[in-house]
């Protein structure tokens, strides 16, 4: 399988910058050097701690902003030396859907208005075309066309986030983010929106990128897991591999931290203390090793390189190092 993301070394340092004089003194060092691949007609599940860098990840690989460093390959072309009038091609192809469809859809449009500007935007003015497609995505996303003569405020949770999902793919992109799609929305609406994204992603051959904290739908809807902690990918594989056999200790206690996993795959129980270090002043060496039960000498001077253990397996920990 191609990949249609190649995310090389990417930095995303904040300047933090003193409120009386102006002078930058320190950064908040929300990405780390991270390496990413997403493969062609993957979903790939984002998972992680708040403030762990999953959203400045999906922000960075889109260009909403710009990373310190680093390489963003899309379909091998580095998105981050491209013009405005390419990003704008780009943004075609590449879409996001926000966490909240509470705040982003524009109150005062009609659902036609908003389904329509994407195209206003890219200079499509052609109104039967325009008419036609919105019909088209109404229906995809198991609505009725009466919808569009409404505002969003007429709607719940669930259907505004529908609508927020149609406006993401009434382009056709290849790409999607889907920014905690879920989270915002009740547990009975959840399995609705994820089915939709399921089927929308056979429908059109939709790439994903699902940043999550629920380990529960990330297991149910991606083909891979990569998990983040202070702006790291710490573990990647493929979501069996993920629950059954991980070998980074975050990773365990994540899976213990939420009842997901049934007897299927028995894990030891882990309980983090302590809070999620500051990205403004990270620990050095290994940045989880202040958390870590198994930490280790060598852990709190070095830092871990994430390596392959087996075959699409991926590990950033000494511990599996010395395993091996």
């Amino acid at each position: 399988m191609n990949n249609l993301f190649e995310i090389k070394k990417l930095n995303m340092h904040y300047p933090v910058v003193d409120g009386l004089i102006g002078n930058i003194k320190g950064y908040v060092y929300a990405l780390n050097n991270v390496d990413l691949d997403i493969k062609e007609n993957e979903i790939l599940g984002l998972v992680g701690e708040s403030g762990s860098g999953k959203s400045t990840l999906g922000n960075c690989i889109l260009k909403l902003i710009t990373p310190t460093s680093g390489e963003v390959y899309f379909n091998n072309e580095d998105i981050l030396l491209k013009s405005k009038k390419e990003l704008k091609e780009f943004r075609k192809k590449a879409q996001l859907i926000f966490q909240n469809p509470y705040m982003s859809l524009d109150p005062r449009m009609k659902i036609y208005e908003i389904l329509k500007e994407p195209f206003i935007v890219n200079g499509i003015k052609d109104k039967k075309v325009i008419d036609e497609k919105i019909k088209k995505i109404v229906e995809l996303i198991g609505m009725q066309e009466e919808i569009l003569q409404r505002y969003p405020h007429e709607f719940s949770g669930g259907q505004r986030q529908r609508i927020a999902i149609a406006r993401a793919i009434i382009l056709n992109p290849q790409f999607v983010v889907a920014d905690e799609p879920v989270s915002a929305l009740d547990v009975s609406i959840q399995a609705q929106i994820v089915n939709l994204l399921l089927d929308l992603k056979k429908h059109l051959n939709l790439t994903m990128l699902f940043i999550s904290h629920d380990l529960s739908v990330v297991k149910y809807i991606s083909d891979r897991i990569a998990v983040m902690y202070l702006g790291e990918i710490v573990e990647i594989c493929a979501k069996e591999e993920l629950f059954c056999n991980h070998k980074h200790p975050y990773t365990e206690a994540l899976l213990n931290a939420v009842p997901i996993v049934s007897n299927e795959c028995k894990t030891k129980k882990i309980i983090l203390s302590g809070d999620l270090p500051s990205p403004q002043n990270p620990p050095k060496g290994c940045k989880f090793h202040t958390r870590c039960p198994y930490v280790m000498p060598k852990c709190k001077i070095e830092h871990p390189e994430l390596k392959e253990t087996t075959s699409g397996h991926c590990v950033r920990c000494f511990l599996v190092e010395n395993n091996t």
